[in-house]
């Protein structure tokens, strides 16, 4: 009986069908929503500045593969512009969109699409966070930072020239975002024995291979050149890939990302989430006994924040948010438990020099 119910067992997993990935394919995008079969209208939704850097090359490219093609102008990652990208959609008969930029553009164009049942392609001006290739949208509800279910890019056009050349902050972000997954997936195991959540081995070995491809190669990846752009954005889609496997964002999405929305929430003026990312690895690398000093080192090679003084948070922002972590996304365990004491987050802040 066991073995029949065993070979009825199933899994979904939704994978960007195209990637392209390289110098100036930014002028392929038309060729690529050719060669996905898109037909009809295209939407291109960007903010106002990701539009004059690259949102203007991707329209230009489109009209000359024959598509026609409107614009939403986009500024906060929230429902309301979700909203407001639905009804442009409706009103012009989109038939597939482009969220083009950061992290902004690309959230909401991926939930405004799956909310439409339209197919969604990503292309990204920058490799600030592993959002611009998963199935997850982070956005603004009731002025809390959510992670919400989307469909995966159906295909993603990451013109590593274009994202070489942005500022260098970004990608070095982006590593303290794939870095992170090494706690990630330390919580999600955890997780997992504690409480029988359930888990996969495949998603938890390509995350944390991205994490190590980033560790492994620190001191190669440096400001303006298209090698690190390649390397970091190859990085992103695997961990991307790690949680279309898992159906969740657990292989990329731990303690580490709790503090980092904790400090969203708390800080007057939070960092970038993949340098919070990066500071709170460090620290729940510490509390699950593991080589924290090495993620420090990496990050600090890279270029990324390692402490408060460098995310420009005080450091009486960063133990509150130490203290209210667990609170965050309660449902999901990890090495935070029930919650730190302020002895405790006081001293593994100062263990780990982030204060």
């Amino acid at each position: 009986m066991k073995e029949i119910i065993e070979h009825h067992k199933n899994k979904w997993m939704e994978l960007p069908r195209n990637v392209v990935v390289g110098h100036g394919v930014i002028n392929d995008t038309g060729k690529v929503c050719i060669d996905l079969k898109l037909n009809g209208n295209a939407l291109i939704v960007a903010g106002p500045s990701t539009l004059n850097a690259a949102g203007k090359m991707v329209e230009a490219t489109l009209e000359d593969s024959g598509y026609n093609v409107d614009v939403a102008i986009v500024k906060d990652p929230n429902m309301d512009e979700v909203g407001n990208v639905e009804k442009i959609s409706k009103e012009v008969k989109a038939s597939f969109l482009l969220g083009v930029g950061g992290g902004k553009s690309i959230d909401i164009a991926k939930l405004a699409a799956m909310h439409l049942d339209l197919h969604f392609i990503s292309v990204p001006t920058a490799a600030s966070h592993d959002g611009i290739v998963s199935s997850r949208a982070s956005i603004t509800k009731d002025r809390k930072t959510v992670s919400e279910p989307a469909h995966a890019p159906f295909g993603v056009v990451a013109d590593t020239e274009i994202i070489a050349s942005a500022p260098y902050r970004l990608l070095a972000a982006g590593c303290g975002d794939l870095i992170s997954n090494y706690t990630a997936v330390r919580d999600w195991e955890l997780a997992h024995r504690l409480r029988n959540e359930p888990f996969s081995e495949y998603a938890s070995i390509i995350s944390k291979m991205t994490a190590n491809i980033l560790i492994e190669s620190a001191d190669a990846i440096k400001p303006g050149i298209e090698e690190s752009a390649w390397m970091v954005m190859k990085a992103l889609v695997a961990s991307g890939v790690a949680m279309s496997i898992a159906g969740s964002s657990r292989p990329a999405s731990g303690s580490e990302h709790k503090f980092s929305h904790a400090l969203d929430l708390i800080a007057p003026k939070p960092a970038l989430h993949g340098e919070q990312c990066g500071v709170g690895t460090i620290m729940m690398m510490y509390l699950h006994g593991g080589d924290w000093q090495e993620i420090r080192t990496a990050l600090k090679t890279i270029g990324a924040p390692t402490n408060a003084a460098e995310l420009g948070i005080k450091e009486k922002y960063i133990i509150q948010a130490l203290l209210h972590s667990h609170e965050i996304r309660p449902e999901r365990y990890t090495i935070l438990g029930s919650g730190l004491t302020r002895e405790a987050a006081e001293k593994v802040a100062r263990i780990t020099k982030v204060i």
